[in-house]
């Protein structure tokens, strides 16, 4: 006998509450990018390797360490997409979506990252994702994290509190790495490995290292307000200004870096406070959600430079956050207790379903035992059809608001209708 095949090492089959919160999370981030008037793109899972190696930068654990990358039958090196932002950007290129500018645009799907699996990260995951293109003003910054805000809350994650940087522009942010090299450089032989390896090609990194001797060194690093010019300071100050009108709580975290010289101004994570339930349910996996202002990628692909900014974040530890959701009866269960009426209870279900009601149908199995597996479920109401000297007999049980309409809706089906409210005898 053949060995039953096992799913990859990394990847996960998601049912039952679990694909409920999934669901839960999938929906809601929808209905919110709707509110705020994101409009929907599509992005291929594939791409030329070189979109994203010079996109997300060769030096970049993500490219040397983490990509599926693969040759096709043409030569091509393609590779699955790791994240959502460097596919967007090339779209926003090569489709002529300038026109459209500024571009408010949402999505959501699989990535792929090779990468150790542990709690809430896998080699296939999901996110959602929201990005602003061809948007200079700091606005843009407030509209993304207000929506992110808002969507945390509609999904009933609590205690979670938005940490903030600026990265300043250019200028700013150039003069302040030069200081930071200049000061890990003191120090090199102390560092870490992964500290040393950084340092001249991306010394920003080392002040988000976890390793305890990095940290050392870190409290004392140059901090950026040394470096902002005043138009970097004032577009910080319109940030946050416009953060406390919209009524969003944030916290200044200065060692909060994107390590990519593309990245201007804003950067961001929204953070479980300490000890609340989302930190305790995502242990040291701490960031939600992140992002930040990205106004130098569109060059690094060969564009005009051009000014964006988004976030991302990941639906399976949202899903965490959310809980597991059991997956509620439909509003009206028809049963089949004879199946000489098989084809009414079909139509049945068919005219409610055309009015938007939900109806699940049971028709399966033994007769005699669908009421009681039907009425199990309790749903709001239970439509049952047997059939008495030949004739179809229907009947519906439950008292729920939605009756009315179910009578009024099948009044025209064969048969007598039977105005019995019994309620349910199973728990609700």
């Amino acid at each position: 006998m053949a060995k039953t095949p096992h799913a990859i090492r990394g990847t996960q089959d998601i049912f039952g509450a679990e694909a409920e919160a999934f669901a839960f999370v999938v929906d809601t981030f929808e209905r919110v990018r709707k509110l705020y008037r994101f409009r929907r793109v599509e992005m291929p899972v594939f791409e030329k390797t070189e979109v994203f190696s010079r996109a997300i930068g060769e030096t970049t654990d993500v490219v040397s360490k983490e990509m599926y990358s693969f040759e096709d039958r043409g030569g091509d090196s393609l590779t699955l997409r790791p994240e959502f932002t460097a596919g967007i950007a090339r779209a926003w290129l090569s489709n002529g979506w300038q026109q459209h500018a500024p571009l408010k645009v949402a999505t959501h799907g699989p990535l792929f990252r090779y990468e150790r699996p542990q709690k809430g990260r896998y080699r296939q995951f999901h996110q959602i994702d929201a990005e602003i293109i061809g948007a200079a003003e700091p606005q843009a910054d407030v509209e993304l994290l207000a929506m992110a805000d808002q969507l945390l809350k509609e999904l009933g994650i609590e205690g979670v509190t938005l940490h903030l940087n600026t990265l300043g522009d250019g200028d700013s942010r150039e003069a302040w790495r030069a200081a930071l090299v200049e000061h890990f450089r003191a120090v090199k032989d102390e560092l870490s490995e992964d500290s040393q390896e950084r340092l001249e090609k991306n010394p920003l990194r080392i002040l988000d290292s976890k390793d305890r001797r990095d940290q050392r060194f870190v409290a004392d690093a140059p901090k950026i307000d040394q470096f902002l010019s005043d138009e970097a300071r004032a577009f910080f100050d319109a940030v946050t200004s416009g953060l406390d009108a919209a009524g969003v709580k944030w916290a200044r975290a200065e060692s909060l870096v994107r390590g990519l010289d593309y990245y201007r101004h804003t950067a961001f994570e929204f953070i479980p406070d300490e000890g609340s339930e989302a930190a305790g349910k995502l242990g040291s996996q701490s960031t939600i959600l992140g992002g930040g202002r990205y106004d130098g990628l569109m060059e690094s692909l060969g564009g005009a430079p051009t000014p964006a900014v988004g976030w991302a974040a990941g639906i399976e530890r949202l899903a965490m956050l959310v809980g597991e959701r059991e997956n509620p009866p439909a509003t009206v269960n028809v049963v089949v207790e004879n199946d000489a009426c098989l084809a009414t209870g079909i139509i049945a279900t068919k005219i409610l379903r055309a009015n938007l009601i939900e109806a699940e149908l049971f028709a399966t199995g033994s007769p005699r035992k669908r009421f009681d597996k039907a009425a199990k479920q309790a749903p709001p109401v239970l439509l049952v059809f047997d059939a008495r000297q030949g004739v179809a007999r229907m009947r519906i049980v439950g008292d729920h608001m939605v009756r009315p309409r179910v009578e009024a809706l099948l009044a025209d089906l064969e048969g007598p209708l039977e105005t019995q409210t019994t309620k349910l005898t199973t728990p609700y």
